[in-house]
């Protein structure tokens, strides 16, 4: 497989973005973004849009850069840990949640969102590379476990998006509540109306959830490892 082809599997494995979605948001199909992982070829009209969209640069998916981010290192854009710093003139503040805040209808409860949540602050810019939903919808919580790994690894904080709550055809990663427990899994919709809820850790056995067990939260778009 070729550079391009590890680095794309690589950036959506990391952003929870399906191949599907990812053609979806580019103007491409899906084979399309099929060949350009497995060959390496096609798409340089596109590269731009697709390193936009997976939060990262073209230099980085050809192999020209060994940096995934978009700033790099000493941009007056960045704070700690790689976070856009309070300088940036345009900032966006995302409010992250404490799983424990609640659970299925109460876990966007407005009160909690507007009093307990810490806000932390982006450039709408640096968002935008990730997704183009209105901020307004989007949180950030942080995974806990490693029944995720090695995409999302215990502290790393993960993206959502709150607009989006009904788990289609593709393998991306949700925020749930299921048994009174919030949860970030991969979903697989079943024929008979079931849901797989699903661990990348193989040591963590698949759930199925029935009607009115499982409450979707909302779409994880991008992880940001601990550092």
């Amino acid at each position: 497989m070729s550079k391009l082809g590890e680095r794309l599997l690589e950036r959506l494995a990391e952003t929870g973005i399906s191949q599907a979605d990812l053609a979806r948001r580019v103007g491409v199909t899906q084979p399309a973004i099929n060949h350009m992982i497995k060959r390496g070829t096609g798409g340089s009209a596109h590269l731009h849009k697709i390193a936009r969209e997976l939060g990262t640069t073209p230099e980085y998916l050809t192999g020209e850069s060994d940096d995934p981010v978009s700033f790099k290192a000493g941009d007056d854009r960045l704070g700690f840990g790689g976070f856009p710093s309070q300088r940036d003139p345009e900032l966006v503040e995302i409010p992250q949640i404490d799983l424990q805040f609640g659970l299925g209808a109460a876990f966007m409860d407005s009160e909690i969102v507007e009093h307990q949540a810490e806000l932390r602050s982006f450039p709408r810019s640096w968002l935008r590379m990730i997704t183009n939903t209105d901020p307004a919808h989007l949180c950030w919580i942080q995974g806990q476990g490693d029944s995720m790994e090695p995409v999302i690894s215990d502290g790393d904080l993960a993206l959502v998006d709150r607009s989006m709550v009904t788990p289609g055809v593709g393998d991306v990663y949700w925020v749930i509540a299921y048994g009174q427990i919030g949860m970030i899994k991969r979903l697989r919709p079943m024929p008979d109306g079931s849901v797989k809820i699903l661990s990348n850790n193989p040591a963590v056995p698949p759930e199925t959830a029935y009607d009115g067990e499982l409450t979707v939260f909302g779409r994880v778009r991008a992880v940001v490892k601990r550092v």
